[in-house]
């Protein structure tokens, strides 16, 4: 090794260090999460390259921050170890891939749940009586934050169960909430003294005071993640673990979900992030693990991580200005859209002056008003939006927003969605929600109509040469060409596009069709699901609840809309027009494999394994998971693995992939 290579690792220890102290000691970064776990990344590379340059003092060779001198520590019972991890989804489906590979199992559930903005802890019980609580510390010790954890009022000092496990330790994260940062602030400004820039920073510098009545005094708040050391815990996996400690009377993670594979996971976590705006709390990330505790101990952990679980983070990015003035917009489904009109400001490289507020109740439960001074924050690929008032800098006192009680478009008294949040307008011909429904018709994700713009559509719907979908396909290159912008060579390829369109097919038809609730994802699932038009708009809501993806929300509003007049209407007249109706590439369901199960399993040469699946179910068999006395055959490739063994041990027949296609024809 080079003296310029071990002189660049030296430094980059030394950074890190820095950083590290920074962070967890003084809780006043400087630097980002992002720009962190780059500096961190290029030691890793470094110390990989040149391993005889690893050292046991080696930033790369500990988990966590050291502990703080003046607090007591004591050893954790298991490791307290750190999460790797990753800032795209690219990233994190190789995460998961390689996951995969380690464990020879069909089914791998994962759970997804929020990565909350505050301080690690373990808080251990014994007998159900509160014994102790530790920082994460280096991993290995951490400090006994025990006196300033008993104050947190959602803590129970002794589990709620008679038959509590003979020891307990769960690990979670301690946070403040946004609006009591607002209150401490305001507090803080009374007394003359120095305000608090972030949540995080009041936790981290609370939790390790030597004064309990001081942490007391900032409302401190607990959520459980994670298991630690125990001993007579029911739970086996993730969901029940929850479920048990809930019953206890401890505080858990909300808004967790299990999935039956990564890519559904994966694509939760999509929804997920556009909807943190409604939390009290600051979320830096969103966690991914494997769900089953059995798995967990399959694939282990590393030396400062366990291969089951990955952080999938988004920077973060902060700035403070002035609210303007609110404006409302209304939807392509009459849902009406608070917007906050900024003073410009510079955040993640761009000028922000617009930041959407979401419902009437996200306003009244963040107290926001024209005038006020606000933080707003930009995460990822998220939207700016408003994470809270700087209620101190509020100079006097500032009249609420009141909501609209008729639509600003086309005076039609709104209404409130039952059991929901939104504010709507019921005027399916209202022209605000027209254009907004030709816009996302028209748009990639949809009937993909290159060329049909938004200032376009603003022309014909305004013009009145649109008024339902199937104007669209009306349209001519006359009329076309006396709009603004729109020559004869423009007209005549939108006139193409347009017709184009027709072919589509049912899954980007209903994602065009503005059905509440139905985005890309559920209408790819209802058109592989019903393959015709027909056959989805004749399904009841058992029968679509029941599907994996769908739920009752979403089955009521499908039915809804095929019972609607609009619905009819629309479907009517696309029909008539000869806009496809069909699932693209749809086959009839043969029946060679009718009443049978089939299990797929090991590598396979002319296909992969979803797709021999998929040929399963298009011949009317049953693609199961795992094998069983009810399997009828296995379709087994090289490294077949224990599902071959118990195949053999079952007396199941066992078939090639080349005897498989021979057995439906193919």
């Amino acid at each position: 090794m080079n003296s310029d290579v071990q002189a660049q690792i030296s430094v980059l220890r030394e950074q890190i260090r820095h950083h590290d102290r920074l962070y967890y000691t003084e809780a006043a970064p400087e630097i980002s999460d992002l720009e962190y776990d780059r500096l961190m990344q290029q030691l890793v590379s470094l110390e990989e390259e040149h391993p005889e340059s690893v050292t046991a003092d080696s930033p790369t060779q500990r988990v966590g921050e050291q502990p703080v001198p003046h607090l007591v520590q004591f050893e954790h019972r298991l490791p307290m170890l750190s999460i790797d991890n990753v800032y795209d989804l690219d990233e994190l489906q190789k995460f998961g891939d390689r996951t995969k590979e380690l464990v020879e199992l069909e089914s791998l559930p994962w759970t997804v749940e929020l990565k909350i903005d505050g301080v690690a802890v373990s808080i251990v019980y014994e007998q159900g009586a509160f014994v102790r609580a530790l920082t994460r510390g280096n991993g290995v010790i951490g400090d006994d934050i025990s006196h300033n954890v008993k104050t947190m009022a959602d803590v129970p000092l002794r589990l709620v169960t008679d038959d509590p496990p003979e020891v307990l330790e769960v690990r979670g994260e301690i946070y403040m909430a946004n609006s009591d940062l607002v209150q401490l602030n305001q507090q803080q400004a009374e007394k003359g003294e120095p305000l608090y820039k972030n949540t995080r920073n009041v936790t981290a510098g609370s939790i390790r005071l030597l004064d309990p009545r001081i942490c007391a005094q900032r409302r401190l708040r607990l959520f459980c993640h994670g298991v630690g050391y125990c001993v007579g815990l029911r739970a086996n996996n993730h969901a029940a673990f929850l479920k048990e400690i809930k019953s206890y009377g401890l505080p858990a993670t909300p808004l967790v979900q299990t999935f039956p594979d990564f890519k559904s996971a994966v694509e939760h976590c999509e929804t997920l992030v556009e909807n943190l705006h409604e939390l009290d709390f600051e979320v830096d990330g969103l966690v991914l693990k494997v769900s089953e505790f059995a798995q967990r101990e399959m694939l282990g952990a590393r030396s400062k991580s366990p291969r089951w679980l990955i952080a999938y983070k988004w920077e973060k990015y902060e700035a403070t200005t002035r609210l303007n003035a609110i404006n409302v917009q209304v939807g392509k489904t009459g849902a009406i859209t608070p917007v906050a009109e900024l003073e410009p400001v510079q955040l993640a490289g761009t000028t922000v002056s617009r930041a959407s507020l979401h419902n009437a109740e996200e306003i009244q439960r963040k107290d926001v008003r024209v005038g006020d001074c606000v933080v707003v924050e930009k995460a990822g690929k998220i939207i700016p939006h408003i994470v809270r008032v700087e209620k101190h800098e509020r100079p006097h006192e500032l009249p609420p927003f009141l909501f609209p009680e008729r639509c600003p478009e086309c005076d039609t008294d709104v209404t409130k969605d039952e059991g929901g949040v939104f504010i709507r307008c019921p005027n399916y011909d209202c022209p605000a929600q027209l254009k907004e429904r030709i816009r996302y018709f028209a748009s990639r994700n949809a009937m993909d109509i290159e060329g049909l713009g938004d200032k376009l559509v603003e022309q014909l719907v305004s013009g009145g040469l649109v008024t339902c979908y199937g104007d669209l396909y009306r349209l001519t290159a006359d009329q076309l060409s006396s709009l603004e912008r729109m020559g004869k060579k423009s007209s005549e390829n939108l006139i193409q596009a347009v017709e184009t369109s027709k072919t589509r097919g049912l899954e980007k038809l209903l994602t065009a069709m503005s059905i509440r609730h139905v985005g890309n994802t559920v209408a790819a699932t209802l058109g592989r699901r019903f393959g015709t038009l027909d056959r989805l708009a004749s399904a009841t809501v058992e029968e679509l609840s029941s599907i994996h993806e769908v739920g009752d929300a979403i089955a009521q509003s499908v039915v809804d809309f095929f019972e609607s007049d609009h619905g009819q209407r629309d479907v009517a007249d696309l029909r008539s027009i000869g806009v496809s109706m069909e699932a693209v590439g749809q086959q009839e369901l043969g029946d060679l494999l009718l009443g049978k199960t089939l299990v797929v399993t090991g590598t396979l040469n002319r296909h992969s394994r979803d797709e021999i699946q998929e040929l399963i179910r298009q011949n009317g068999g049953k693609a199961g998971s795992s094998v069983s006395k009810k399997t009828d055959f296995l379709v087994a490739g090289e490294k077949a693995g224990s599902k071959l063994t118990k195949a053999k041990d079952l007396g199941i027949k066992i078939i090639t992939e080349d005897e498989f296609l021979q057995m439906i024809g193919t």
